[in-house]
């Protein structure tokens, strides 16, 4: 049985793991939803670029020593005090096996002091946001325009403290 081993992402192999994980995801991810053209220049050399520029608050998933996903997360940028997961994916092939559950538990341990955490998802990607919501995260009514070839709106999504839903 293959033993699944989260941890920060250090070496070399892990580096260009998470690069290709980050590749892979989005063109399994946002065909119809991101612009063709920007996912066609989305190459698994910019974001090995992008691994090396933003090593901190990574953490991979390893299956049998293969990185299969990662997340990223920390301080929330707009809002101090709070938490964000910055990205969380897991290659199409591993979903459906826990992974980004124990990504995401990974996460809001790392997140726990932070009150409130955010992360924001591109309105369309229906799976990440069912995936966000069975966690407990709920739309908070913020959304912002990326342009990524072509305009495309994010929607912030919230996970409220224990006992802060509901005006528990």
């Amino acid at each position: 049985m293959s033993e699944l081993i989260l941890k920060p992402m250090e070496t070399e192999e892990e580096i260009r793991g998470k690069a290709f994980v980050h590749w892979k995801s989005w063109q399994e991810s946002y065909p119809g939803i991101v612009d063709a053209g920007y996912l066609a220049g989305l190459t698994l050399e910019k974001c090995e670029a992008l691994a090396r520029a933003y090593p901190d608050n990574t953490w991979v998933a390893k299956l049998d020593g293969q990185v299969v996903g990662f997340a990223a997360c920390g301080p929330d940028r707009g809002n101090p005090g709070s938490g964000e997961v910055y990205a969380l994916y897991v290659l199409e092939a591993f979903q459906k096996q826990k992974i980004g559950w124990r990504l995401m538990r990974f996460c809001l341990e790392e997140l726990a002091g932070c009150g409130r955490v955010f992360v924001w998802v591109l309105a369309g990607n229906d799976k990440a946001i069912r995936f966000y919501e069975q966690v407990g995260f709920r739309p908070d009514g913020n959304e912002k325009m990326l342009t990524l070839g072509a305009p495309v709106k994010v929607i912030r999504m919230v996970l409220e403290p224990e006992g802060a839903q509901n005006g528990r």
